[in-house]
């Protein structure tokens, strides 16, 4: 099976993004499912239905989210759907609408699209090693083999600990939140890892925002409204990672990427393990 993974799709110029690129991209590397992280798709922050809908039109089958999940209450009747394509965060605390947990199949193949946040500088939310290995083992007790994770975290530290973690026993750990692609795409026993895909949004921007109220941010201290470029003709940048899995191993891995209306174009190859003794 081939999955895509769009990284955090910022405001309507990240969607315009998805709208250029997203059915080149099925088309060309033949694409069985497209996951994308939602949770910035509506001006910077959260997801609406009418974005959601807007966004699988395009072609986005499951949608995860993030410390944003909430912010648009029209979606929260979606994330109580039983299997809902539209996830939040799995550790956040019991009771809260929503799963972390999206089951599918693919050519009778079962698959699992499974949700975490990290800790550093986000919302309190339950540890999200031990739900990761509770998760995991529970799956792989069903026969589960495919198994894919959008680590929703602000540090690489985290991400890259929970990938050691979990090496091996997943199909592939994508890290989403930070919006600055990493170079660090790795295929370690089987198992994808990069830190961060990148986001689909303005380019020259702090994480798909307008520059002035970040700069005053860290200016002066005081909290400010944060914008999403508007406009036509604004430098932007869509971002994007393609894993070829075969029965529940990752066997290959690639980043796809296009600048400012540009081409589409296969940027940084997966590096696989070549130590087999590490």
């Amino acid at each position: 099976m081939r999955i895509g993974m769009i990284g955090d799709i910022v405001g309507k110029i990240g969607r315009r993004q998805v709208a250029r690129y997203l059915q080149q991209a099925r088309k060309n590397y033949t694409l069985d499912v497209v996951i994308a992280n939602g949770e910035n798709a509506s001006h910077g922050f959260g997801l609406s239905v009418s974005c959601m809908q807007e966004l699988q039109e395009l072609g986005v089958d499951v949608f995860t989210g993030g410390n944003h999940s909430w912010d648009k209450k029209d979606i929260l009747p979606f994330l109580a759907f039983e299997n809902s394509n539209v996830l939040r965060p799995h550790n956040y605390p019991q009771g809260v609408i929503g799963s972390g947990i999206y089951r599918g199949e693919i050519r009778g193949e079962p698959f699992v699209i499974l949700n975490l946040m990290g800790h550093f500088g986000m919302p309190q939310c339950d540890n999200a090693f031990i739900c990761a290995k509770n998760v995991v083992e529970s799956l792989q007790q069903e026969g589960i083999i495919n198994i894919i994770l959008d680590f929703h975290a602000e540090a690489t530290s985290e991400k890259r600990a929970m990938f050691m973690m979990l090496k091996g026993q997943i199909s592939a750990i994508f890290g989403t939140h930070t919006h600055i692609g990493t170079d660090d795409l790795e295929i370690f026993s089987g198992t994808f890892g990069v830190s961060d895909i990148g986001m689909c949004g303005a380019r020259e921007s702090v994480i798909g925002m307008e520059v002035k109220e970040p700069i005053e941010r860290f200016l002066t201290g005081l909290p400010n409204r944060l914008n999403v470029p508007e406009g036509n003709g604004i430098p932007s940048i869509f971002q994007m990672i393609v894993c070829e899995i075969t029965q529940g191993k990752c066997v290959e891995a690639f980043k796809l990427k296009a600048v400012d209306n540009g081409e589409l174009k296969k940027t940084l190859n997966a590096d696989k393990e070549r130590d087999k003794n590490v």
